[in-house]
């Protein structure tokens, strides 16, 4: 009866410390893909939280340069005389954005990228932002630029005058102030400080300039092995010609 005592208690104990240990590994495990799931929803929302920020720099210039059209055209409306001096560089006033849709395509095509952030509302408002980049390129930085050619602003006095920059203006105001917004409320929505967003633009920027370092000197180093080459070429050509 002991013994039978004893080797059933042998078994319960085995039998918990398996179960122990079952829940340990499958708790652990679950820990571990839980915190590389975090960290990858952050990587995606910082990623894009940086696309947005380097955007609305982009756009906020173009706003601005806008604006110094108008008073470049104001400063030529009270003195004809300063015409030719701005004539010139006219079509440097063209608003351009300057941005790659790398990570909104990353973004935007991936279920499971969408699925990681896990924030419908998110989701919503990066797709309106890249909404309104897309129409800010087209209907202010290519149209003004297809109406400017129209109406040749170098032609004379007359034509740089009538040109309505207010139309651009006021458009391409709206359209900032509406994508600053959408990039307030995520950074709210996914609760990014502007001292974290700050260091990850700072980062972010050390590694494009040492990459960019990196690549400048690669392509040097090409360079110089391709002319060598052919002053290798140029000089076996004129010892097998000069004989």
């Amino acid at each position: 009866m002991g013994s039978g005592m004893s080797s059933l208690k042998q078994f319960l104990l085995s039998l918990f410390a398996t179960t122990v240990s079952i829940a340990l590994t499958f708790g652990t495990a679950a820990i571990i893909d839980y915190n590389k799931k975090q960290k990858e929803k952050r990587e995606i929302v910082m990623m894009v939280m940086y696309d947005m920020y380097n955007s609305l720099e982009s756009i906020a210039y173009n706003d601005s340069t806008i604006l110094r059209a108008m008073q470049t055209q104001l400063q030529i409306a009270e003195d004809t005389t300063r015409y030719d001096m701005f004539r010139e560089i006219v079509y440097l006033s063209v608003p351009s954005v300057e941005y790659t849709e790398t990570t909104e395509q990353i973004f935007s095509s991936s279920i499971e990228t969408i699925n990681t952030v896990g924030n419908v509302l998110f989701t919503e408002n990066v797709a309106e932002f890249y909404k309104y980049r897309q129409q800010y390129k087209t209907e202010v930085c290519e149209a003004m630029f297809k109406d400017m050619q129209k109406c040749d602003l170098t032609l004379s006095v007359k034509n740089m005058l009538r040109f309505q920059y207010r139309t651009y203006a006021i458009l391409s105001g709206g359209i900032k102030r509406t994508m600053q917004r959408l990039f307030a409320q995520c950074k709210q929505m996914m609760d990014v400080s502007d001292e974290e967003l700050d260091a990850y633009l700072k980062e972010r920027k050390q590694m494009e300039e040492e990459g960019m370092a990196d690549e400048q000197h690669e392509r040097i180093l090409y360079i110089e092995k391709v002319n060598q080459l052919q002053n290798d070429i140029d000089s076996a050509k004129n010892r097998r010609y000069n004989k």
